[in-house]
């Protein structure tokens, strides 16, 4: 059950929010800002490469490296395709993990390590792998970490992850907002260098403006009534998310909402693009999910028995390619089986800033429903 009145109780809200989750979120325009400069000191901007890699290797833990290879491979188009090694392993404990390189990787090929921890040796036999296979390595994860040993033996370049004080005495969870910008932005100056995507600098600090003014709209002191995310988490309190993505950069905003409402809040959702959203959720919300199947039993006991979990969509829209749109078909197809809908579009900007704001609504969101789902 979500206590609603703890979202319009700031004080109350940073007291639950014991792993600073809601911190890292409206800090994330400052993270974007620290990692850029930590890219441009390890050299990043310096470098001088030969032309695009062929393809690009993506390892770490996590939603975090899922996330980086998901909004990486959406942004880099058919430029150079981006792969995610997925680890194998017994436990998803840091030291039991392995990654392997393809058979086909090589010398025209680019190794990215995404990492929070650092101390995977996994990763760190990954970088010997890559130098044997002649593979370009590239790692961010925190600094001093067996990790950065690693890469530096294997003539790699190793960039800081951007960290706060207080992710020293903090779990961090691979879902957290910091953790996301500090890892992803980095790896969007490197790979503007090398002609993947365009993340010029000037663009990366319109991000950082981004997410600054989304913190403004969203953060604690704003009230509910007023804030996007807030109102978000209170309708998603007691409902199924069907996340409904249209438009390029909106697809990997989606998935992370999904990833970070299942690791921070503990929140079932199901994500599909628009248009086969329609028919692959179309016998969810005819059935049991839908508001019309289970009317409100005036029988029920509301102390003994909760409401039943009904489905509720949540549109999130970027600029659809050649302006068609599938959008008033899924309203539509929602409101004929009684089904409400929320509905995110981001403000007029570049694609990083778009993608950006729509990433960002949707944490603060998932840190909200976390918050005050378990005070």
């Amino acid at each position: 059950m979500l206590d609603e009145s703890l979202l319009d109780a700031p004080e109350a809200l940073a007291e639950a929010d014991r792993r600073a989750l809601l911190r890292g979120a409206a800090e994330a325009g400052a993270r974007v800002r620290t990692a850029a400069r930590h890219a441009t000191e390890a050299g990043v901007h310096d470098l001088k490469p030969d032309g695009r890699p062929r393809a690009l290797l993506i390892a770490g833990p996590g939603a975090a490296a899922i996330c980086v290879a998901d909004l990486l491979g959406t942004l880099a188009g058919a430029t150079s395709p981006v792969t995610r090694l997925a680890p194998t392993g017994v436990a998803p404990a840091g030291g039991a993990l392995r990654w392997e390189l393809p058979g086909w990787a090589g010398s025209v090929d680019l190794l990215l390590i995404a990492t929070p921890d650092g101390t995977e040796p996994g990763l760190s036999l990954l970088a010997e792998q890559a130098y044997r296979r002649g593979c370009t390595v590239v790692a961010v994860g925190p600094v001093g970490s067996p990790l950065t040993e690693a890469v530096h033996n294997n003539h790699g370049l190793f960039v800081p992850m951007a960290t706060a004080p207080y992710d020293e005495d903090i779990p961090l969870a691979a879902s957290a907002p910091g953790v996301l910008w500090a890892l992803l932005t980095p790896l969007l100056a490197l790979l503007d260098r090398t002609g993947v995507l365009a993340a010029p600098p000037d663009a990366v600090q319109k991000v950082a403006d981004r997410l600054d003014h989304i913190a403004e709209r969203c953060g604690p002191a704003v009230a509910t009534y007023s804030n996007p995310a807030k109102t978000l988490a209170a309708e998603l309190a007691d409902a199924l998310p069907l996340i409904w993505t249209e438009g390029v950069s909106a697809g990997p905003a989606g998935r992370r909402f999904a990833a970070a409402l299942a690791e921070l809040s503990g929140h079932p959702s199901l994500v599909a693009e628009l248009p086969e959203a329609l028919s692959a959720h179309s016998a969810l919300l005819a059935g049991r999910l839908a508001a019309s199947a289970d009317p409100e039993d005036f029988f029920r006991d509301r102390v003994e028995e909760p409401a039943a979990l009904h489905a509720r969509v949540v549109l999130l829209r970027d600029r659809p390619i050649g302006g068609l749109t599938a959008a008033p078909a899924a309203r539509d197809l929602a409101l004929s089986h009684d089904t409400p809908i929320s509905e995110l579009e981001p403000e007029p900007g570049g694609e990083l800033e778009t993608l950006a704001e729509l990433i960002a609504v949707t944490d603060f969101a998932a840190v909200y429903l976390a918050l005050a789902s378990r005070a």
